[in-house]
């Protein structure tokens, strides 16, 4: 591991967004309701912008929870930042409102699709917005209404498939749509998680694997081969959760672990973690074999992110932002294989729903309607299925 590049910014950055195809990456400022824009290479780092307090798009409230949503397009240096309120967009040259976006009462998601002319946004709009997304057609500035999302949206590397998430608190489901037009249409098969409370997940650079962090309860990690959705990894970071009433030091053991801490670099076979005490850990899926890089010693990593050629953007506690060199491994250009082979064994999805679709948790499979059969649990089992138990048994 190599440092090729190092600013002292002032940013406290609790979440980095490495733009998927240029040198540029946006950091919330966890200190002030601010998002700056860097741009890296040669050994630099050189901020090129922010977006903040009085800016189209950006909430006065400072809570995390109004933290603005953002995406970057897919080809273009063009952030889009969103709230309840409205979208701007970012440029170098400057920002600009996004037309044709309404305000609902709740903050809201937003992403790109992967040709980049559309932007989704979560939830709708009125009374049953949580139940809707909106599709905004950014040439003419019309919307059309699509499936509820509620956790990012990011595309397979291979093109031809997104994922995305749909949380309630008991479960999780990460839904896949495939990439044909404007609108999100879920297909049947789907990976279900318990809890809520996830990030968006994270696909490797070669698509063969996704790592999703979360949940609410807990710093878990978990890893997933694709097509197959095979869990291959499922680890918590810091102690297991000891149960309620939490202990007020396990509460901050938990909350001193970043939510924005993981990345694939460029070995598609190894996860970057960023840890409280300034380490990343440098993760080989394939062998369970963990080594240890103090990048800041004696400072908490807030954020990491995986740069559009393998490299990492980490930020600090103290306003530190590292560019690091992780390897020279080159995965190429990511096969379309298991794309065409996932999409070859499901069909578009009627009605997202639990009973009518086709899930696994990455070990077991449960096809359309055997959940309605499903009475008899074990401890062991994941909350929302003995949830689900014990609903049959009464019903």
């Amino acid at each position: 591991m190599e440092i090729l590049a190092r600013v002292h910014s002032g940013v406290t950055a609790q979440r980095l967004l490495a733009h998927p195809r240029l040198a540029l990456v946006a950091a919330w400022d966890a200190d002030r309701p601010a998002i700056r824009i860097w741009e890296y290479g040669d050994g630099h780092l050189r901020e090129r912008g922010a977006l903040g307090v009085g800016s189209a798009g950006y909430a006065q409230d400072t809570d995390d929870e109004r933290t603005p949503s953002a995406a970057w397009h897919p080809d273009d240096p063009l952030l889009a930042v969103a709230d309840a309120e409205s979208v701007v967009a970012w440029t170098p040259s400057g920002t600009s409102p996004v037309d044709g976006v309404t305000r609902t009462e709740y903050q809201r998601e937003v992403a790109f699709s992967p040709d980049g002319r559309t932007l989704w946004l979560s939830p709708a709009e009125g009374p049953d917005g949580w139940e809707h997304s909106v599709a905004l057609d950014l040439a003419s500035g019309t919307t059309v209404r699509g499936p509820r999302w509620d956790t990012g949206v990011v595309a397979h590397p291979a093109g031809g498939l997104v994922c995305t998430l749909e949380s309630d608190q008991g479960a999780t489901l990460v839904l896949f749509a495939a990439d044909t037009g404007p609108v999100l249409r879920p297909l049947r098969r789907a990976l279900v998680l318990d809890c809520d409370g996830y990030e968006t997940p994270i696909f490797s650079a070669d698509g063969r694997h996704f790592a999703v962090r979360g949940n609410a309860y807990d710093n878990s990690l978990e890893v997933f081969e694709f097509p197959s959705l095979r869990r291959v990894l499922g680890m918590t970071l810091g102690e297991p959760s000891p149960g309620y009433p939490y202990p007020q030091e396990w509460l901050d053991e938990m909350n001193a672990w970043s939510r924005h801490n993981v990345a694939f670099g460029a070995s598609p076979r190894v996860l970057w973690i960023g840890t409280p005490d300034g380490v990343i850990i440098e993760l080989d899926i394939d062998e369970g074999r963990m080594v240890e890089h103090e990048v800041l010693p004696g400072v908490a990593v807030t954020a990491v992110a995986a740069t559009a050629t393998g490299e990492l953007v980490v930020a600090g506690a103290d306003g530190t932002l590292l560019l690091l060199s992780v390897g020279t491994a080159d995965p190429g250009e990511a096969a379309g294989a298991p794309v065409t082979a996932f999409l070859a064994s499901t069909t578009e999805a009627s009605v997202v729903d639990m009973d009518q679709l086709d899930l696994t948790d990455g070990t077991r499979v449960w096809e359309s309607g055997d959940l309605a059969a499903v009475t008899d649990t074990s401890a062991t089992d994941p909350s929302w299925l003995r949830i689900r138990a014990a609903m049959n048994q009464l019903g």
